[in-house]
């Protein structure tokens, strides 16, 4: 692959491209808070071709220098229920006290305005497994079948975080149980079109992941059957890129056009990261009309300070 080249001249970052369809390792790259504009940018660029953007050897990044890095690529947002919250706006999720993901999800759909992008940091690594696995939602919608395309433009969705990816782990302990009982401390539901149409791109993408709750208008037999034929074209293997992380690496991924899943494979090894998460928009669809927030009706302000 060529270079994918900013719109300011003369400013270019090397991508080598991980699978066919998604996925890209930036190499030559010192992510912090200094980083010249345009490569800022060129980043940005490069992340809504190839949905997710890995580095190697971030290692001089710290909690400080992360989150300076998340303020450049963003308006930095907290998580509205999840313990752990490291420093101004760092998600932790340490394997041991519940924070695992393994589950397939878009975060945080359960809000009108789910996060734009995630900034995660690799911490502590288990010498083996701990892979993450991430999905073009955009590639998924593109190649369904015309039937399928022409029904999925027309549905939209609630999404809630009364089921929560925590609460798929394999092996359940204390630490998950507090985990998931913060979690759903306040009940949040949004209403989503199922085919959201990217602000940056125009791109059309699925929206599902395991917040989804119900199609508006059918009954709860009939979502469920029409989710996992939906889900099951996003997670088809050829659309998706997986990660063998290494202490200091950084991912970063459109939320707008992705999923994400977290193989949890490592036994009882501990394995942390954390995040930074970016502020996103109401989601439009095909037909002009926006997501909504259901519950609770007035959000608290999540904006990081």
């Amino acid at each position: 692959m060529q270079p994918i080249t900013n719109p300011v001249p003369d400013i270019a970052i090397d991508v080598v491209p991980v699978s066919g369809r998604i996925g890209g390792e930036v190499q030559g790259v010192r992510l912090g808070a200094d980083l010249d504009e345009a490569i800022v940018a060129a980043l940005k660029q490069a992340l809504n071709r190839h949905k997710v953007l890995f580095f190697r050897d971030q290692h001089h990044l710290d909690d400080a220098a992360h989150q300076a890095f998340g303020r450049r690529w963003g308006q930095p947002t907290i998580h509205p229920t999840a313990p752990a919250q490291v420093g101004d706006f760092l998600l932790e999720l340490d394997s041991r006290h519940g924070g695992k993901a393994n589950v397939w999800h878009t975060d945080l759909t359960f809000m009108a305005s789910y996060p734009s992008a995630s900034i995660l940091r690799a911490v502590t690594i288990p010498p083996a497994g701990g892979d993450t696995v991430w999905a073009n939602t955009v590639e998924a919608y593109e190649r369904l079948p015309d039937p399928l395309r022409v029904l999925a433009d027309t549905l939209r969705a609630v999404h809630s975080n009364d089921y929560d990816y925590a609460a798929n782990q394999t092996e359940p302990d204390e630490g998950t149980d507090r985990y998931q009982a913060e979690f759903i401390s306040t009940v949040y539901e949004a209403e989503h079109p199922l085919v959201r149409v990217h602000p940056e791109t125009g791109e059309r993408a699925l929206v599902l992941g395991a917040f989804f709750k119900q199609f508006v208008g059918l009954g709860t037999s009939e979502s469920r059957r029409l989710y996992e034929v939906f889900q099951a074209h996003i997670m088809r293997l050829e659309n998706t890129v997986r990660w063998r992380w290494r202490e200091g690496d950084v991912a970063i991924w459109d939320n707008r056009a992705t999923q994400h899943y977290a193989i949890d494979d490592y036994g009882d090894a501990k394995r942390v990261v954390r995040r930074v998460t970016i502020e996103g928009d109401a989601t439009i669809g095909i037909d002009g009309r926006s997501g909504r927030q259901i519950r609770p009706e007035k959000l608290p302000d999540l904006r990081a300070v």
